[in-house]
């Protein structure tokens, strides 16, 4: 039995983390519907809760209910096996104790640029093929080997460039062209000439 495809929660107020972080894992050939994004911790709760997420990255939330530590501890209490990132303004010494207590991989202090956290991903990443090869043959399974350790060093995709307005795009095999971009959930959705509703852009299929 073919087990289901790997869930992730993005919890971060901050729409360009949502928005890298999405786009990061779109590259590297994760299930685009399988990634959540959150601006706060309280929407990330009730998420989590209902998706049961295999990985979770998160702001601290140091002034919120719950913050990024009590998200964590709940949403374990739902999946045991859950991984954790952090990231957050300040960085202290008893920050960073309790987010190795609950078995963070990494605390990434904002502000961080795309190599950084392409880094620390890295590194997570590298961490569970030496702790949990089942769940990372399932991780190879999905991105088709993008990020097998067994490589001299995990390849990191390029992320997918972002749809422009006047871009030729095709979707369900009819042609169309692009009239405006937002973003939602850090989550790019496309207006099309014709078309009545915003159209995710991992269902567009970009011309040639």
């Amino acid at each position: 039995m073919v087990a289901p495809a790997l869930r992730f929660l993005v919890a971060d107020p901050l729409d360009g983390v949502q928005v890298f972080v999405r786009r990061l894992l779109e590259g590297y050939g994760f299930d685009p519907q399988r990634i959540h994004c959150c601006a706060g911790s309280n929407e990330a709760l009730q998420v989590g809760l209902a998706q049961a997420p295999d990985f979770l990255l998160t702001d601290w939330f140091g002034g919120a209910s719950p913050t990024g530590l009590q998200l964590v501890e709940q949403l374990r209490a739902r999946n045991r096996e859950l991984r954790v990132g952090f990231l957050s303004f300040q960085v202290t010494p008893e920050i960073e104790a309790a987010a190795a207590g609950v078995g963070s991989r990494f605390l990434l202090k904002k502000p961080f640029d795309a190599a950084h956290l392409k880094r620390e991903i890295q590194r997570g990443f590298e961490y569970l093929a030496a702790t949990q090869p089942e769940t990372m043959a399932r991780v190879n399974r999905e991105t088709q080997g993008r990020l097998d350790p067994r490589q001299r060093r995990i390849e990191l995709s390029p992320l997918p460039a972002p749809l422009r307005v006047g871009e030729s795009v095709r979707w369900d095999g009819k042609p169309y062209q692009v009239t405006a971009v937002v973003m939602r959930r850090g989550e790019q959705l496309a207006q099309l000439s014709g078309a009545a509703s915003l159209v995710p852009s991992h269902k567009l299929q970009r011309s040639a």
